[in-house]
């Protein structure tokens, strides 16, 4: 006679995440391939719509910033997180990261860095305006006419390089979302051309305020990395806050005792609960 219980132990599955989907998009200017992921909350939408936010390598870090929020959005008085809705952009492929993100992360081509940590050589570079365009015309247009969108709240996050392409979308392009998240930006890998593209923005912001909200992060144990990033987003933080007058809130956030890649998930709590809060 079978075991009912054996039986049922045998039984498995794949785990999943709730209301989550994904599918493989083609950018309409360069024709590159990416995988968009897409989880929003149960329930009926606020008359306003959905916060969203956009987040790049989305193969990585996707589902512990759904599965945070889940855990937290149900109670925004006492968590001060809003339900909303999460887009990750990633590439197609079952790897973490993809060679194609030094290509969309970053602004110009680095010459002085022709090798990566690991000593691989570093692949194509320079397309962070496609990528801009791409995540305007294609990516959000999409997401808006499938989801319940509330546009006045939009965020992206990034982290590392990641963190670069935020930062380069503030700058060059303001308007675009209401909330920047850089995480570890790569600042080093274009520093020259964003301290140009920071004076641009400067100017432009004096001239007309606007509304944006800008949080840089980063690990405790990065101070002592050679490209010296946590302490140029510390520093960039500084040069940003006598902007508050025009509208532009800049604040930096050292994690103590986590590393480039551990303060992710610290990371990321605090990034819902920036982008996410529903007082603000």
């Amino acid at each position: 006679m079978s075991n009912p219980i054996l039986q049922l132990d045998m039984m498995r599955r794949s785990v999943e995440l709730p209301n989550a989907e994904h599918w493989v998009k083609q950018s309409s200017a360069g024709h590159r391939r990416y995988r968009i992921m897409a989880a929003q909350p149960m329930g009926q939408a606020p008359p306003a719509g959905y916060p969203v936010i956009y987040l790049l390598d989305g193969n990585s870090v996707f589902h512990t910033m759904v599965e945070t929020l889940r855990l937290q959005c149900h109670r925004p008085d006492k968590t001060g997180i809003l339900p909303a809705v999460i887009v990750g952009i990633g590439y197609d492929t079952e790897g973490q990261y993809a060679p194609d993100r030094f290509y969309d992360y970053t602004p110009f081509p680095n010459t002085k860095f022709r090798n990566k940590f690991d000593g691989n050589s570093v692949p194509e570079q320079g397309g962070a305006a496609e990528f801009l365009q791409f995540m305007e015309e294609d990516v959000k247009p999409q997401i808006e006419s499938e989801f319940n969108i509330d546009r006045n709240r939009q965020a992206i996050f990034g982290h590392s390089l990641g963190g670069l392409f935020t930062l380069y979308a503030m700058f060059n392009k303001p308007q675009a979302f209401r909330y920047y998240i850089a995480g570890s930006p790569s600042i080093h890998w274009n520093q020259e051309y964003l301290r140009e593209m920071e004076q641009r923005f400067t100017e432009r912001v004096k001239e007309d305020p606007l509304q944006v909200r800008l949080m840089l992060g980063a690990g405790e144990l990065e101070r002592s990395h050679v490209t010296g990033n946590c302490i140029s987003a510390c520093q960039l933080a500084e040069r940003l806050a006598p902007l508050s007058g025009y509208g532009i809130h800049a604040e930096f956030k050292e994690f103590e005792s986590e590393g480039h890649l551990s303060v992710l998930p610290v990371l990321i709590s605090k990034a819902l609960r920036f982008a996410l809060n529903p007082d603000d």
